[in-house]
């Protein structure tokens, strides 16, 4: 590393204060090396005391323009479904896309001057930042009534962790919401709210989605800015829509996309004009006759979706149920093999823990050109302590145990490999929406399974062994980067007692950045057929 600057620094680390940690990394220097080093290393820590304030250009909210009133914690959360609850809206908006339309945020997401916990006690943080997204929909007329409760770090797919309480299903209590944007899912399907975002990192917007019977989209990675939302890992972030219905998804994603000049997620052009409108084309399609609808979409049905060890058959049935009725709306529907789908889970299990460690629970953000959330970061060390470690729900501890081991017995190899592996799969992917216009499989293996009983102690493994296998259909389009969107489709029994019935849903991938395809396939379904009759 060059030297910007030697001087004179008004403190000098001395030889003694290096040589620790010289040591703890197993090095040995000689005398007169390590006093070259105090040296550099003064200069080093002089340039570092010279910063200044980065708060001068955080995109700090003009609390004018975007006012917050009656933040509380509300004493009835809805079964578990809110956090915190607040007024905000913007008093000049630019658009009527969202007009009155009512809004929560995923509790992963920076709201100024409201608590964020993204669904632990680990550290306690209020933002001074807006999400990017929080201020586009203030700014296309939606007003944010509150942030809905997420699982334990954003890191399970079942609904019994979050700080603030079990969130339970809309259709069965005492079961599974899913997750890890459980609120988000509850309140959209008990009407709480018109609309509510999403984070997904390996289903955490399909989900819950499929689990309470509304629509949810994970948009192409990229295509809508994750800037000032708390990270799992940025190669796998996306955020979107959760909405009742496949037009207010639509609506929902015309407002939030494009690109925001932070996020490096997202492509420095391309992304404009015609390319980020969604509603348009979907009230387009629902205007023809029925029959007609999707006359010319080729339909691909993933033969590996239908393969998830494990996989309900209830739920299979009333998939496969589904897509045979495309045909009626004129689509073209076929069989279509990607054999590498079932490798994915495998690859995002062993990609995720070194980087999803650094970045989520430790909030190193290192080697993005992002906005970083520094106030946040500063709450944590190099490593959790002992009590941060405790507040963690089973699918946080069990990544930082995953991190710990990888770190110490691998190294980067394990990430680099599972990266590498992915390629193929992507370029798998890829290669069959060449042939398709869409691929179509079960969102969910399995209907949601139960909570367990409030004030169980149950181990990690005993917890995550209730959702083995879950994201086995999600997991693979994050680390793809393509568009899914689950669409509920009908009702199925529970494994534990057959007489609930609970929702399952279809997953609709597109190619990248045509997200618009899987809205206009979903639609056309949607207004031909009534999912809570069949």
């Amino acid at each position: 590393m060059s030297v910007v600057h030697l001087g004179t620094p008004d403190r000098r680390v001395s030889e003694d204060e290096l040589r620790p940690v010289i040591t703890k990394a197993g090095l040995e220097l000689s005398e007169p090396l390590l006093e070259n080093f105090s040296t550099l290393v003064s200069a080093l820590d002089a340039a570092i005391a010279s910063l200044p304030d980065d708060r001068s250009v955080l995109p700090r909210p003009d609390l004018t323009k975007y006012p917050r009133t009656d933040i509380h914690i509300p004493e009835d959360n809805d079964l578990g479904a809110w956090a915190t609850k607040v007024t905000v809206k913007c008093t000049n908006p630019t658009s009527d896309l969202l007009k009155g339309r009512t809004v929560a945020l995923k509790d992963n997401m920076a709201l100024a001057g409201v608590r964020c916990t993204n669904g632990t006690s680990m550290v306690d943080w209020v933002p001074e930042i807006d999400a990017t997204v929080v201020t586009r929909v203030m700014d296309a007329g939606a007003i944010i009534v509150g942030k809905a409760a997420c699982e334990n770090s954003c890191l399970e797919g079942m609904s019994g962790t979050a700080v603030t309480g079990q969130v339970h299903n809309p259709y069965g209590k005492g079961y599974s919401a899913g997750g890890s944007s459980s609120g988000s899912g509850r309140l959209v399907a008990t009407g709480s709210v018109d609309l509510a975002f999403g984070c997904d990192q390996g289903g955490s917007i399909r989900i819950p989605a499929s689990s309470c019977g509304i629509v949810g989209l994970k948009p192409t990675w990229g295509l809508v800015p994750y800037t000032g939302i708390l990270s799992l890992d940025a190669t796998i972030d996306h955020a979107g829509p959760m909405t009742k219905n496949v037009r207010d998804c639509a609506l929902f994603l015309e407002a939030i996309a494009g690109p925001d000049g932070w996020d490096d997620r997202q492509p420095p052009f391309g992304l404009e004009g015609e390319r980020l409108k969604f509603a348009a084309p979907v009230d387009a399609l629902l205007a023809r006759e029925t029959s007609k609808m999707l006359e010319g979409v080729k339909v691909g049905v993933l033969s590996e979706g239908f393969e998830v060890p494990g996989q309900d058959p209830n739920v299979v049935g009333s998939v496969e149920s589904a897509i045979e009725k495309f045909k009626t709306l004129g689509a073209t529907v076929a069989p279509v093999s990607v054999p590498l789908h079932k490798q994915a889970p495998l690859l995002w299990t062993c990609a995720l823990p070194l980087s999803g460690g650094r970045q989520s629970l430790l909030g190193d953000m290192d080697g993005r050109k992002q906005l970083y959330l520094t106030d946040r970061a500063e709450l944590v060390g190099p490593s959790l302590t002992q009590s941060q470690f405790d507040s963690l729900g089973p699918g946080a501890s069990n990544m930082y145990m995953g991190y710990l081991w990888i770190q110490e017995k691998y190294g980067a190899k394990v990430q680099g490999k599972a990266m590498n592996l992915l390629k193929a799969t992507n370029d798998a992917y890829d290669k069959a929406l060449e042939t398709f216009d869409v691929l179509v499989m079960p969102t969910l293996p399995y209907p949601p399974p139960q909570l367990p009983k409030p004030g169980s102690d149950e181990g990690p493994l005993s917890f995550l062994s209730r959702s083995t296998g879950l994201i086995a259909n999600t997991c693979p389009f994050n680390n793809s980067g393509h568009p899914a969107l689950s669409l509920p489709v009908g009702f199925v029994p529970a494994r534990e007692d057959p007489s609930v019935k609970l929702p399952t849903a279809m997953q609709i991938v597109g190619r990248k950045y045509a997200d618009v395809d899987c809205l206009r396939v979903a639609a056309a379904w949607e207004k031909a057929f009534d999912w809570k009759a069949l």
